[in-house]
């Protein structure tokens, strides 16, 4: 392997102690003033997030035929019927649905995640694959939402939970609510269900499962209805909600997991985000102020709801848990979204991957089968900050906790469907030769000032490394660092979304009903065609 122009050496040199002098702040990286479209000043109290949320839904037009959740129910049964007219391979009904979710898993993502979890070992790289590449099928996901051309993990998680598209930012429910609106996102005519509380109308076990924090926009769309997805405690309906009258008119994502359904039936919830339920006057287990103005403890209120229940703090307590005496779980490892993998504690934080497993081994007891999302959330911060390095390692840890829960379930009745919400502009540049070091710079080409330039580039992001005349400048000092960040070609204050279409990958039981091209929304009717739930067309009609 002499030839290659990477080494196992010099990719390890990218692990281990050297990660522990490196931090990132892993606030909020989409603001109200980026996500929805506006240039007025934003309040002191917004300042902490990179992005404000007003700046995401305004001025943003929306086809008034779909503000109607009939609409998107409609094209979901024409795309359904398409697919079983063809033959039809597989009768089999899945009675276990996961849906583990890569936030801002671009393809282009999964290829470069690919390269170096070869290159670590050792080899060129291209040759690798992910677990859940080897899938039997795969398709693809058309991720724009009802305003928004390219999207934010609200909406989308609205689309692939809840089986709609929406307004950006929005949750749970239809595109006729203006945004900021609560008495609109209140109204149960304006609000849809997800599969988690189809799966739970039927009898199955439900958890979900993330990296980022239990109220976050990917994991809140299998329970919220929220007119922004910022609005995860009472204090933040107060920062975000533009001097209306909250929070009394508006029930915070917290709440609505403990308090109101389906999130309070949920049987595993495990992720970051202890602040948004516990009351400022008590500081959290991580040495942290709560961050709820109401007073409230929702943890207790949750463990008076459930008395059987156990709650886990750590790691260790997580991996102590006996599911056959535990029916109610609650894992909360940190007071915001959890560490990157590659920084975190291993004594405080489990990875995705024993959080996968213990979930698993928790929903199994229902003998009814059970609905799961899984999500590993941090691919998607790595994108943001523009430093692959940290985004494609936690691609490699979605990666074990899909191996992992192949080998808990039976293929015959578990339906696993690996997907993304949204992509990130992240390009494979160049002619590079095989073996080049995907971390690295593409050492067989050049700019047109014989500069050369690095093999992962952003279209978005914080750094162009131009000197004072507009040139760019080498590299090579500088690329090697753990925490480089990755060059971009448009400056901004952090990295954005795009709008490309994005992977979907299955197996077990109807998994074939999961290729070619397909609205996003459409992807939880096909997992509850599978699984005989919801109100739409199942496999169990034939």
């Amino acid at each position: 392997m002499g030839h290659l122009f990477i080494t196992t050496a010099l990719l390890s040199a990218l692990v281990a102690t050297a990660w522990s002098a490196i931090t990132f702040n892993l606030k909020e990286v989409h603001t109200q003033e980026q996500l929805v479209g506006v240039s007025r000043p934003v309040a002191a109290a917004r300042s902490e997030n990179i992005m404000d949320p007003n700046a995401l839904a305004k001025n943003k037009y929306t086809p008034p035929e779909e503000k109607n959740a009939q609409f998107w129910y409609d094209i979901a049964n024409e795309e359904i019927a398409k697919r079983l007219a063809l033959p039809q391979p597989d009768k089999r009904k899945a009675k276990n649905l996961i849906m583990f979710l890569g936030d801002g898993m671009s393809l282009t993502t999964i290829a470069a995640a690919r390269i170096l979890k070869g290159q670590l070992k050792g080899n060129t790289g291209e040759e690798d694959s992910l677990s859940f590449e080897k899938f039997p099928y795969t398709g693809l996901s058309r991720t724009y939402c009802s305003n928004a051309q390219v999207p934010d993990s609200a909406c989308t998680a609205t689309a692939y939970l809840c089986g709609i598209k929406t307004n950006i930012v929005a949750l749970g429910i239809t595109a006729n609510v203006n945004f900021n609106n609560c008495s609109g996102s209140e109204d149960p005519a304006n609000q849809v269900s997800s599969i988690a509380a189809w799966a739970q109308a039927a009898g199955k076990g439900s958890g979900i499962v993330t990296t980022t924090t239990l109220t976050h926009a990917s994991p809140s769309g299998a329970y919220a209805h929220a007119t922004n997805r910022f609005f995860e405690s009472d204090t933040d309906i107060v920062t975000y909600g533009e001097d209306q009258n909250f929070p009394e008119s508006c029930t915070d994502i917290a709440q609505q997991l403990i308090t109101k359904e389906p999130g309070k039936n949920f049987d595993v919830m495990l992720g970051g985000g202890m602040g948004k339920f516990l009351p400022k006057s008590i500081t959290d287990k991580f040495g942290n102020q709560g961050e709820r103005s109401d007073g409230v403890n929702l943890l207790s209120k949750w463990q008076s709801l459930h008395p059987d229940g156990a709650l886990a703090y750590n790691r260790n307590q997580l991996l102590s848990v006996n599911p056959k005496n535990t029916p109610r779980l609650i894992g909360l490892f940190n007071s915001g979204v959890m560490d990157f993998h590659k920084l975190a504690d291993p004594e405080k934080q489990p990875t995705l991957e024993e959080m996968t497993k213990k979930a698993i081994e928790v929903v199994s007891q229902n003998p009814n089968g059970y609905f799961l999302f899984i999500e590993g959330g941090l691919i998607d911060y790595g994108n943001h900050f523009n430093v692959p390095q940290m985004g494609l390692d936690e691609v490699h840890e979605l990666s074990k906790a899909v191996e992992t829960a192949l080998g808990m379930t039976n293929p015959d009745e578990t339906l696993i469907v690996v997907t993304s919400d949204h992509a990130h502009p992240l390009s494979i540049s160049g002619y590079p030769g095989r073996g080049t070091n995907i971390l690295g710079l593409n050492q067989h080409d050049t700019d047109v000032n014989g500069v050369r330039y690095a093999t992962l580039n952003y279209a978005v992001g914080t750094n162009p490394y131009l000197d004072e005349n507009g040139k760019r400048v080498p590299l090579e000092d500088k690329i090697d660092d753990p925490s480089f960040v990755f060059p971009s070609y448009i400056t901004g204050t952090i990295g954005v979304h795009s709008g490309d279409d994005v992977g979907v990958f299955a197996t077990g039981p109807q998994s074939h009903l999961f290729s070619g091209v397909m609205q996003q929304h459409t992807i939880p009717h096909l997992m509850a065609y599978a699984g005989c739930i919801g109100n739409g067309p199942t496999v169990c009609d034939n």
